[in-house]
């Protein structure tokens, strides 16, 4: 049953020694599924090697969030509403090919991560949209500095109002002017 606030329980792993194109495939069967049939899911899939650490990782989350709410009984009250898949370090390894070459391969790990909810509907905040909410709150923050401004100045303008000193124009230099050029004359 979902509160006013939803209960959100995270849990991750890194460096799974599976590449996340390979990992993808299996968090993206559990993704908006109820948390007891990912489990299933997760634990019967034929990609072995990730198949364990995302078992592993949705018991987690849901040990996670019984640990923040204890009325909750079992996994079938949760929901898996985010489940990411990130590339995590590369370890560059080189075999021997002919003629005295080296052939790069690069051997990729993935970060997993999984959110649980009770509410099936949760959708975290992206950071493009904290971005935008941030960006409007000091938009409105500016509108209302400016309005109080604006009532500063009209409550000053009501008393009479020095007249600041003008401002002298700065002098301009004048180019010095050759005197002309006198003729001798010939005796």
């Amino acid at each position: 049953m979902p509160s006013s606030t939803p209960l959100i329980a995270k849990a991750s792993v890194t460096n799974v020694r599976v590449t996340p194109q390979k990992a993808r495939r299996v968090v993206n069967l559990i993704r908006g599924r109820r948390a007891d049939e990912a489990i299933r899911i997760a634990k019967f899939s034929p990609q072995i090697a990730v198949s364990e650490s995302v078992y592993s990782l949705l018991n987690s989350a849901v040990a996670n969030a019984k640990q923040k709410n204890p009325a909750i009984r079992d996994a079938s009250e949760l929901w898996v509403t985010e489940a990411l898949v990130d590339e995590g370090y590369t370890m560059k390894r080189y075999r021997p090919r002919a003629q005295g070459r080296g052939y790069q391969i690069l051997k990729r790990s993935s970060q997993i991560s999984v959110t649980l909810s009770d509410d099936k509907n949760y959708r975290p905040i992206s950071k493009a949209e904290q971005r935008k909410r941030a960006k409007a709150a000091a938009e409105v923050a500016v509108v209302e500095s400016a309005t109080e401004v604006e009532a500063t100045q009209a409550s000053a303008e009501s008393k009479p109002a020095k007249k600041a000193p003008a401002k002298k124009a700065p002098a301009k230099k004048s180019t010095a002017k050759k005197a002309p050029a006198k003729k001798k004359e010939a005796e």
